[in-house]
């Protein structure tokens, strides 16, 4: 990766996104129970916008939102209630069925069981980080705006996620030019020593933050790189509260950052 990019750095003093504070909204207090509730309102409206952009079908209903695509993005369903109704779970079943490509489906509410699908399954911690001061990042973190920092940003996130699904290698196949316009949307990407070397998605929905693929290419971890790109995306949400789904490796990052585990949420997925 040599993406470089001449563009203003992220700091807590200077940052207000246009997209992120058009959503924001007046200012909401969340308590650690509510939470999952929140993660999964703020993952529907991620990837419903992902979905929009890539001219996939998004499907939406009380219990649930799923984002049918085609072969390599494949089905992403949503939880968004702890008690899905038959109708709602024998429907989900059936877009399980005739997914064109690989299943993924989050359930932060850990309610909804999906084993008769014969997808596998694991636990990660939802997390809450409450309003609060954010320290800057040590690198340069900027906010994604020209097509090759979109490029840079998505390049990486398919190299740290191992994203073989999107491989070979379309140019905004992930992250399509216009995802950057979607209110509450923006994509980070921090450079180390000049070269682009970690990458975050921010969205706000409903007065909530919330970060995904937040990711760091393999020859540059270890370097600091994860914590500047939090800090740069968390830098115009310091007023804001954050959720965020954590893997095991990233859970002491998020809460070195003030992030505490408020939940278990269950992830569904089909075979590798």
């Amino acid at each position: 990766m040599t993406a470089r990019s001449t563009s203003t750095p992220i700091s807590t003093s200077t940052s207000t996104s246009t997209s992120a504070s058009t959503s924001a909204g007046p200012p909401v207090s969340v308590a650690l129970s509510e939470a999952p509730l929140r993660q999964s309102r703020n993952s529907a409206a991620f990837w419903a916008a992902a979905g929009r952009c890539r001219g996939h079908e998004v499907v939406r209903r009380r219990g649930f939102v799923a984002v049918d695509g085609d072969e390599r993005a494949g089905l992403r369903i949503l939880i968004q209630e702890p008690d899905l109704d038959p109708g709602e779970l024998a429907e989900l079943s059936e877009l399980v069925h005739r997914a064109a490509g690989p299943v993924n489906a989050e359930d932060p509410f850990s309610a909804t069981d999906l084993n008769h699908l014969g997808l596998r399954s694991w636990r990660m911690p939802v997390m809450l980080r409450r309003p609060g001061p954010v320290g800057e990042p040590a690198l340069d973190v900027i906010r994604a705006r020209r097509p090759e920092e979109l490029r840079a940003a998505e390049r990486i996130v398919i190299e740290s996620f191992e994203l073989a699904g999107f491989e070979p290698y379309r140019p905004g196949e992930l992250f399509p030019m216009t995802l950057i316009g979607q209110p509450g949307v923006d994509v980070f990407v921090a450079s180390y020593e000049g070269v682009a070397a970690g990458a975050c998605v921010g969205v706000v929905d409903g007065g909530v933050g919330s970060h995904y693929w937040v990711g760091t290419s393999p020859a540059f971890r270890s370097r600091g790189v994860g914590r500047a790109v939090m800090l740069g995306a968390l830098a115009h949400l310091a007023d804001l509260p954050n959720t965020l789904t954590a893997s095991k490796p990233g859970r002491p990052l998020y809460e070195s950052l003030g992030y505490t585990v408020a939940a278990l949420s269950t992830w569904w997925a089909s075979a590798r």
